[in-house]
Parts: C-alpha cells; structure tokens; sequence
C-alpha cells in the first residue's frame, strides 16, 4: 500500500498539478515591443461617440488597439487611423475580431457628436471614447500617456501628446506597445500574432 501511495505521490501528483495550473501564454514573434510582464493600465469606463458607455473589458474576445488622439490633430493622429484602417483591410475576415479604440485627449473639442464624425469615417467599426477631464486624465495616467494643450498664436491650441498605440490580447491583456510610424503591415503581423 506505501508503495502505490510513494508512486501515487511522485507520478500521478505532479501531472495532475501541471494540468490544473494556468497556461503559458504563447510565445509572440512580435515587431512592436513586447508588453506582456508590465502592469501598465487597466480597465477603465468611458462614453463612446454614439453615448453609450464602453469598458475595455467589453471587448474580452477580440484583440483590442488602443490609441490616444484628437480629431483636430493636423498629422500623427490621422496617419495612425488610415493605418488601422489598412491593417482592417490586410485582416480580412479576420477584422471582425479586432476592436480599434480612439480616445480622444481633448474632451473641449472632441464632443460626441464630432467623434462620431470622425472615427467610424476610417472604419465603421472604429470606436470614439470620451469622459469627463478627470475621467480622461486618469485613463491617460494609467496608461503614461502624456498629453498638453500648446497655445497657437491665432488663439487657438493643438495637442502635443504621446502617438504609440496599445494592443491587447482576446483575454484583455496588455500585450504590444507599437510606436507611431509603425506600418501597418507591422501592425497586421502583431495582431495575427494575438488572434492565434
């Protein structure tokens, strides 16, 4: 009996130990950089440009490409949505099972209404997010990312702020940080990557 117990302990235990503990998460061939041990961000609550009031962790199930702009951005912002535009496009099929989220930096201009005229003009499946400015601000210290009005001489302003997006798994984890710049076949491979 001590013996089938010791052979119990040393061959059985152990396999039923590994079967019952999490699984790795796969090993990613990734041309972003790789975010997957930081504990950057989280979840967070916003109003999206029909009104409707969005969690990140609504989109469990698909990966997810967050990025923070405005709409009256001359340069970075846009170049950023026609690549994800493109990167819907190089998907697929596939596009279906990837969630494109704007969150705007400037809540003074970006109203619903103008994100509604915005996002979904590059993909009708784009989301526009906004709040309140403390909302906003703390989505965007979760996230480190920096953003600042800049005074123009005709009184008006444009927005410095950080032009990397975030892209998170299909379980809601943070994954890949991709620079501005980044094209979207690059892009297109990241997300194949986290669709598998």
């Amino acid at each position: 009996m001590r013996f089938l117990t010791r052979l119990f302990c040393l061959l059985v235990l152990p396999a039923l130990l590994l079967a019952c503990s999490p699984p790795a998460s796969p090993k990613l061939d990734l041309k972003g950089t790789d975010m997957s041990d930081t504990q950057l961000g989280g979840d967070f609550s916003l109003s999206d440009h029909q009104g409707a009031v969005r969690k990140l962790s609504d989109f469990h199930g698909k990966v997810v490409a967050l990025f923070f702009g405005y709409t009256h951005c001359p340069d970075i912002c846009p170049t950023t949505m026609l690549e994800y535009a493109n990167v819907m496009k190089q998907l697929g099929a596939d596009a279906d099972k990837v969630q494109v989220l704007f969150v705007t930096v400037d809540p003074e201009r970006d109203t619903r209404q103008v994100l509604a005229g915005y996002v979904p003009h590059f993909d009708p499946r784009f989301i526009g997010l906004t709040g309140t400015v403390t909302q906003l601000e703390k989505v965007q210290a979760d996230y480190k990312v920096v953003a600042q009005k800049v005074q123009q001489p005709d009184g008006g302003y444009t927005m410095d702020h950080s032009a990397g997006s975030y892209l998170f798994d299909k379980s809601g984890k943070l994954r890949v940080y991709e620079s501005y710049g980044t094209p979207a076949s690059s892009l297109t491979h990241d997300i194949r990557q986290l669709l598998r």
